[in-house]
């Protein structure tokens, strides 16, 4: 399926409101795994000297950014902690 005919597909399944809560839903734990991946390779760690940094077993953290597992909020504070960041979230206003 070429790019175009993709976007006219997904507009086409954007109506749906049902769809639409979906891939809202999977759009944001899309962007907090990219989030965390690209912190930590921002402080240029590898997975395990993160999972170091916050007590973690190295397995969970894999898991949070390959999107197989939700990471709670007290999680993502840790993860922020050993980055040496801070976890900032945000409400913003719906697209159409």
């Amino acid at each position: 399926m070429a790019k175009s005919e993709f976007r006219k597909y997904l507009e086409e399944q954007m109506k749906d409101p049902e769809f639409r809560e979906a891939w809202d839903e999977a759009d944001t734990e899309y962007h907090m795994q990219w989030a965390l991946i690209n912190a930590r390779k921002e402080r240029d760690m590898t997975q395990q000297q993160l999972a170091e940094a916050t007590g973690m077993d190295q397995r969970v953290i894999s898991r949070i950014e390959s999107g197989n597992s939700n990471a709670t909020l007290k999680t993502l504070m840790r993860l922020a902690k050993g980055l040496d960041k801070t976890l900032r979230i945000e409400f913003v206003e719906k697209t159409s």
